[in-house]
């Protein structure tokens, strides 16, 4: 495996459950990393994560070219980490996952950023009974038709301290006297 030299890398969605976890590693590897991000103000808790001015917290809206071209500029790396389990006004599965990443990829290529890792889901697969899963297929191929050679990591459930799967039912069996597993 070749060792890659840590420099400044962009992360999309890097205030989410695991982008935080991300942000964390690259940043104890040695990374600069610029976390791309709706709000801020939201991210505030992964500036400690790092030394001084390791971590910055960028406005960015995924789907405005010119956004993710300013949050680009100057990295060596980037991470698309966008994502929804549940769509819910303009944050459809089709923006959240096709257009973010068919815009941050497209960026990438313009600002001559290598390295491109996009977070997509097991299940992926464009004839899936799902659009979440039909989504993150469409994303695949969209990053894919502009980067060839992005790294697409297809991960199964995510879960741990802080998320929103196993603390649901965690809060869930509180209050029923059985809880099925199945």
């Amino acid at each position: 495996m070749n060792e890659v030299t840590p420099g400044l890398v962009t992360v999309f969605g890097g205030s989410g459950f695991v982008g935080s976890q991300v942000v964390r590693a690259l940043a104890r590897r040695g990374w600069r990393v610029r976390v791309a991000v709706r709000r801020p103000d939201r991210a505030y808790d992964l500036k400690p994560q790092g030394d001084v001015g390791q971590i910055v917290a960028v406005r960015c809206d995924a789907t405005r070219p010119e956004d993710v071209a300013a949050a680009l500029k100057g990295a060596d790396a980037a991470v698309n980490l966008i994502g929804i389990l549940y769509e819910g006004g303009k944050r459809t599965f089709e923006v959240m996952h096709v257009e973010t990443s068919r815009v941050i990829a497209e960026a990438c290529a313009a600002a001559g950023v290598d390295r491109l890792v996009q977070m997509s889901a097991i299940g992926a697969n464009p004839e899936g009974a799902s659009d979440y899963a039909r989504t993150k297929a469409e994303a695949e191929m969209a990053v894919r038709a502009v980067k060839p050679d992005a790294v697409i990591v297809r991960p199964s459930i995510v879960f741990g301290a802080g998320d929103n799967f196993l603390n649901q039912f965690a809060r869930m069996a509180q209050f029923a006297p059985a809880l099925p597993l199945i």
